[in-house]
């Protein structure tokens, strides 16, 4: 490194620990937030050295990363994207592709996946045209389960595409069994759940492609960012044609004929001989990742095991310090699972004497942040009134969860302290509405 360069990083991190928020926390005053990106000033100081070498779009880093990456989930290949919502756009489309032959996804065929969760799990089967199956998903683990989808798969049935809630995992083993066993395709979504496992397994690698998001709240952060991952090399092919343009042509950035026959191609109508730079394979996309956003998810990816630790110890304190709380359900792990917990869910019962509303109300007045379980019943809301879909079974906890169910933050800038103000404030509303 050069000495210049040195001596910028250098007050980059000096930069980092003058503005850094060091007041003390003051409960009532101080934002208690359900997530946000833990950043340092290795954090920022990879950014600004991006920056500085011009890194401006894919390149050394992202290459990096996603070897890198690849590694943890233990999958062959990882391709960076500008989003987790573009992460699932591409593994969806991905299988509609037109080099897999009879097996590809046509429009009218039908993905199963869950009513309660993100949109971006379910808008990609729309957006392709396929129809999304709902099934309904458990209390306490806000997971479905093998049975429900087994008893939603169907004469058009070709895929399944779910998320793990919250970073507690679904039975995937189970699932992808079922997948086997129909031949249908598995598209796990892992997007809030790096680090957990299930039945020893990491979660992303049960599916024949995996999804992860590098948005803030997530468990490493690039700004924005996402991954789709597979050990299906085919898959890895199309899945990097659909996020380049939808061309043919696997040159890095920068880089020709890596092939050794750039000018001696002949695919559809082209003449003989067409660029092969400029072939174009797929209807697709532009939807890569930037060298800055690669360079401080490098930064963040060495803090991983840190940060699943604090997910769990921080989840474990609320989980513990709650317990036999009256009118309030609170979460449980799956099975055979060891979560990376995105949050804490809890769920006010119905017969409480209080409300969901005014649980919330009184938390976020004290600045405890809350969310909701994300769009709840996704067949009630606005955007999926009127889009074709089927449902399996009732849809009774779903339409519970919306009414009912909120989570708050364990990420790993929440101190001790925060989290006993916070359940503290929870048992205090519960104990004046006893």
């Amino acid at each position: 490194m050069r000495g210049d360069k040195a001596l910028i990083l250098d007050q980059v991190r000096k930069y980092h620990e003058d503005v850094a928020d060091t007041r003390p926390f003051e409960p009532g005053v101080t934002e208690i937030w359900p997530s946000g990106a833990t950043l340092d000033a290795g954090d920022r100081a990879a950014l600004v050295e991006a920056a500085l070498d011009l890194r401006i779009a894919a390149g050394t880093s992202s290459r990096t990363f996603e070897t890198r990456f690849a590694k943890i989930l233990k999958r062959r290949k990882a391709h960076l994207t500008n989003s987790g919502s573009s992460a699932n756009l591409l593994a969806l489309t991905a299988l509609t592709s037109p080099t897999l032959g009879d097996r590809r996804l046509r429009p009218g065929d039908e993905v199963v996946t869950v009513a309660a969760g993100f949109p971006t799990t379910v808008n990609p089967i729309i957006q392709n045209g396929l129809v999304p199956v709902f099934v309904d998903v458990e209390l306490r683990t806000y997971n479905t389960t093998a049975d429900r989808v087994a008893q939603a798969i169907g004469p058009k049935t070709r895929a399944i595409m779910i998320a793990h809630a919250l970073g507690n995992p679904f039975e995937a083993a189970e699932i992808a069994e079922l997948a086997r066993a129909h031949d249908l395709y598995f598209v796990e979504d892992n997007c809030d759940a790096v680090g957990t496992t299930y039945q020893g397994r990491v979660t992303g690698t049960f599916g024949d492609l995996t999804t992860v998001s590098f948005y803030p709240a997530h468990h490493l952060t690039m700004g924005e960012g996402g991954c789709v991952l597979t050990s299906d090399l085919r898959l890895a092919r199309i899945v990097e044609s659909l996020r380049d343009w939808g061309r043919d042509c696997w040159c890095e950035p920068g880089k020709n004929n890596t092939c050794f026959k750039r000018f001696d191609y002949r695919m559809g109508t082209l003449p003989h001989g067409y660029d092969h730079k400029y072939i174009f394979s797929h209807v697709g996309y532009n939807l890569k990742a930037t060298d800055l956003q690669a360079a401080l998810g490098l930064s963040q990816l060495a803090r991983l095991d840190e940060f699943t630790a604090a997910r769990k110890r921080n989840w474990r304190r609320l989980r513990e310090g709650l317990d036999g709380l009256p009118h309030l359900l609170l979460p449980e792990p799956t099975p055979g699972s060891d979560p990376s917990w995105f949050g804490f869910v809890l769920t006010v019962r119905p017969d409480a004497p209080f409300t969901r509303a005014e649980l919330v109300t009184h938390l976020e007045d004290r600045k405890i942040g809350t969310r909701r379980l994300f769009a709840g019943n996704l067949t009630r809301q606005p955007a999926y009134t009127d889009q074709p879909h089927r449902v399996v079974g009732d849809l009774t906890n779903s339409d519970l969860i919306t009414e009912h169910t909120f989570w708050i933050g364990v990420y790993p800038a929440l101190t001790d302290e925060m989290l006993d103000y916070v359940i503290g404030t929870i048992k205090e509303f519960v104990a004046a509405r006893g």
